[in-house]
Parts: C-alpha cells; structure tokens; sequence
C-alpha cells in the first residue's frame, strides 16, 4: 500500500486539524524503525496509560497500518485494520491510537473515517467489526457504528463489540 490520498475529499470539519502525513503500509513495509515506531505509539497510550497488556498480538503481520506523522517525522496517530476472517468475518479496525496531546483536535475522527474509507475501498459495502472501549461507543456511533452485544472485559477494561452495517458507504 501506499501514501493515502482520501478518494472522497474530507468535510470541512477536518481542516482546522493538525496536518499529519499518512500511509498506509503492510507490516513488510513499514521497516525496523517504523514497527519500533508503532510499538513506542501503542506501547505509551496501551500500556502506560490504560494498564497492561500483551498488545503484539499476533495479528500486525496480517494487517494494513495507517500511520500519521508529523513535519518531523514522528509518528503521532495509528490505527490498523485487520483483514476480514482474522478476527471476525468483517474487517476489523482497532488499535486507534492518538498521542495525547492531539487529542481533543479532531484527529481522532479524521483517523476513524480514513480507517472506514480505506475498509469500503478494499472491501466494498462489507460491515466493518470493532472492539472498541465502552466509553468510546458515542465517538464510534458518530462513525456509524452500533452495539452488537453486551459489555464484556478485555485487559482490565470495558468493551462492547459493535459493528458498522453493510452498505452504509461513507456518508456519516
């Protein structure tokens, strides 16, 4: 995969965000230092901040990574989406990482909705699947996404499984 050029410009919400270069790389490509990158990013929101967990977790290899870095090159917002039949039979995006003094700037949606586009570019009107933290199901929503079950633990934390439904496309 290469640098990401959204195909559908972005509202106009999005531009009084920080500017960040993005790319969307297989694990191959991201390289030594760009896996170390994305550890350190995971690493400092993941486990320093949230408690610990195994977060390697068997499934980067298998995955796209988007990466948002700054002028300098340091990496400053991720996710990953998990091709479907990995983890659920939808493609799954998770590991939404923001470092924290973005957040608050409206990266967090930009980071989501080039998540989803990137997902209905790769697999059509498909569902997308997420675990996502049960504080976060409003942000989420926003996005298009609803509950599916009940709330469960994962690491320590409050999750709830909801789904993006087939056919939505990008319109949210």
């Amino acid at each position: 995969m290469r640098a990401e050029t959204p195909s559908a410009p972005l509202s106009e919400g999005f531009a009084s965000v920080p500017i960040l270069r993005w790319n969307w790389l297989q694990f191959a490509d991201l390289g030594a230092d760009g896996v170390y990158d994305m550890l350190a990013l995971r690493a400092r929101v993941f486990i320093l901040e949230q408690g610990p967990f195994l977060d390697p977790d068997g499934l980067d290899r298998r995955s796209g990574h988007l990466l948002g870095r700054d002028q300098e090159g340091a990496l400053r917002a991720y996710l990953r989406v998990v091709d479907p039949g990995l983890k659920y039979d939808e493609p799954s995006i998770g590991r939404v990482v923001l470092d924290k003094p973005l957040r608050g700037s409206g990266l967090a949606d930009l980071l989501v909705t080039m998540g989803v586009r990137h997902c209905v570019a790769s697999w059509g009107s498909t569902g997308i699947r997420i675990s996502a933290q049960a504080h976060l199901q409003g942000f989420y929503g926003r996005h298009g996404f609803m509950p599916v079950g009940p709330q469960y633990l994962e690491d320590g934390i409050p999750h709830v499984e909801m789904c993006r439904p087939p056919g939505l496309g990008l319109d949210i």
